[in-house]
């Protein structure tokens, strides 16, 4: 009698099915997670991101709805906006932590004031007449200006992550901001958004390594006194984008073509206007 060869048990094969099935499965979705990978939109101007510091300030009140407009109008990728709260859980953007600079007639901290009381300050008039009727703008009043015209960055001076988050979700604008704040604040937006754009600021170079590594940041923030071209490249390596602070008074042209060699993408700047005519010089000699 000839002797059959033992066929694998039915069992057996369907574990082994099965393990390839889940094997594929895995993969199929890794791979599905890495290219849906957020991307914030590409920059405007010849290849580098202009932030407008709080607004368009240069003859407009800082912080206020007429120097978005501006901002937006010249083009801009971002406008700098920092978010405090309302003694009645609003959130607004105004630089200080009171009112005392903005206005003639009151003074004290943004949290110990409504909503409504604040409304009621003229913070325009300071800057010239005509903009008296200039008040300190709401999120939700900034998200609409900006919806679909530039993206936020958001310093996060103080203000509940999770309240931000929701707002920005309503306004569909979760993947068109970056986030700017302390440790604590931006381990909480990581915790609530995985994928949100959050942007640490290591200082100086010796801790940069350690801020990578906490974070994994899609952006890491930085400014002229702690920057550097081994900086720009360590961030690099790690697939983060690099945005600097170029605040300084008197600073320009000569300090923008210096930290786009080293490598920069983006800069924060109260000159939008000036910077974005020299991106605009500065491409035009390169094509030549």
């Amino acid at each position: 009698m000839v002797k059959r060869k033992k066929l694998c048990c039915p069992k057996v094969l369907n574990v082994a099915v099965l393990i390839c099935f889940l094997i594929c499965l895995f993969l199929s979705r890794s791979e599905a997670s890495s290219s849906h990978k957020q991307v914030l939109p590409p920059p405007k101007n010849g290849g580098i991101y202009v932030i407008a510091h709080r607004g368009f300030h240069k003859g407009y009140p800082e912080n206020t709805l007429i120097a978005y407009k501006k901002a937006i109008e010249l083009g801009v990728d971002f406008i700098e906006v920092d978010l405090r709260t309302t003694r009645d859980g609003e959130i607004v953007s105004i630089h200080n932590s009171t009112v005392d600079s903005y206005t003639k007639n009151f003074k004290g901290s943004v949290s110990d004031f409504t909503l409504a009381e604040l409304k009621e300050m003229d913070i325009g008039s300071r800057v010239k007449p005509e903009f008296e009727k200039e008040r300190i703008p709401t999120l939700d009043e900034i998200l609409e200006l900006v919806n679909g015209k530039a993206g936020l960055y958001i310093d996060m001076k103080s203000a509940d992550p999770e309240k931000v988050l929701s707002k920005l979700e309503s306004f569909g604008m979760k993947y068109n901001v970056v986030w700017y704040g302390g440790i604590g604040t931006l381990q909480k937006v990581k915790k609530l958004c995985s994928d949100c754009f959050i942007m640490p600021d290591p200082g100086p170079f010796k801790h940069l390594e350690y801020i990578l590594n906490e974070f994994n940041p899609p952006v890491v923030s930085t400014d002229l006194k702690w920057c550097s071209e081994a900086f720009v490249k360590m961030c690099h390596q790690r697939g983060c984008l690099v945005f600097i602070d170029v605040l300084e008074d008197g600073a320009g042209e000569e300090e923008w073509e210096r930290v786009i060699e080293w490598g920069v993408d983006g800069i924060q700047t109260d000159d939008p206007d000036l910077l974005i005519e020299f991106l605009k010089n500065r491409n035009c000699n390169k094509e030549k």
